[in-house]
């Protein structure tokens, strides 16, 4: 086993860039040792490992099962690395975070805010984007941890729950006083609503809820941001669903009150996601457990 690590490693470069020539750069090698290297893991294993095609070379199904553990194999051995380098204080490395807008600005600022202070050499990349995106960026292992809208059904993903949140709508006192005392989904439905796009999860999540009472969510206006679909309801432009937790200055303030309908859209979260085959690296996890429920 020791003896094919340095097999496992080139096997891992030539399958990323799907080149021996390449490959060959990166590890500093010529084509010819890269080629035999590969070769010989092969003959070692019983099987082959990639076609050779007049465009180049693709995995074998082999390739693909081998390709998947070599990387949780690589991935762990730095990650051990890492640890045994910076074990006792965290004075360098990186943690890189997939979330979106709105859950950064409304709930992650604090707590990175004092991670940094805790660990100012640890260099913090955040990669925006949605809930699919972010599962995307921690599958392609560009992100260590996601922070978003749950709920997220998938097998390779360890969720963590970590602030309870519901989805409301809103509309400023002037509207409100046009609607009725009593006000059903029926009624909400045919005024204009204001919403995210259908890629964000929070819009799915309501949009499912709206389905299973029979109704379909018709939208006059689909925006890309949080803080767009409060301020379009701020000068009557309808009604918009947004989130409690993240807009209290405005129904503190009295710029907008909540819709009391006939029944509640049922509470969901705010999570932490990861890749379950990775273990998480000690800045990803010190990070991970400084978020309290």
């Amino acid at each position: 086993m020791i003896g094919k690590l340095d097999l496992y490693r080139i096997f891992q470069i030539v399958s990323q860039y799907s080149s021996f020539s390449k490959a060959s750069e990166e590890l500093y090698m010529t084509q010819s040792a890269v080629s035999q290297s590969i070769a010989k893991l092969e003959q070692e294993l019983g099987v082959t490992l990639f076609y050779r095609t007049p465009k180049g070379i693709i995995l074998t199904n082999e390739g693909k099962v081998l390709e998947e553990h070599v990387k949780i194999a690589l991935k762990r051995f730095e990650l051990a690395e890492d640890d045994i380098l910076n074990f006792t204080e965290m004075k360098t490395g990186e943690l890189r975070i997939g979330v979106g807008d709105t859950i950064s600005r409304y709930f992650l600022l604090p707590y990175l805010e004092q991670f940094y202070a805790n660990y100012p050499g640890i260099n913090l990349k955040i990669l925006n984007g949605t809930t699919t995106e972010i599962v995307s960026y921690l599958k392609e292992g560009e992100a260590d941890v996601g922070v978003c809208h749950l709920p997220v059904s998938d097998k390779q993903i360890t969720v963590l729950p970590k602030k309870v949140i519901h989805d409301i709508f809103v509309c400023t006192p002037s509207y409100r006083e046009k609607l009725p005392q009593a006000m059903t989904y029926e009624t909400l439905l045919t005024h204009p609503l204001i919403v995210l796009e259908k890629e964000a999860n929070s819009r799915v999540y309501v949009e499912s809820f709206i389905e299973k009472k029979g109704l379909r969510l018709k939208p006059v206006f689909e925006l890309g941001s949080y803080d767009l679909v409060l301020d379009f309801a701020k000068i009557n432009l309808g009604i918009s669903c947004v989130v409690r937790e993240f807009s209290t200055h405005y129904l503190n303030d009295g710029s907008l009150v909540e819709l009391k309908l006939d029944e509640e859209i049922p509470a969901r979260h705010v999570g932490v996601i990861h890749l379950k085959n990775y273990p998480l690296s000690k800045a990803a996890q010190k990070f991970v457990d400084s978020i309290k429920l």
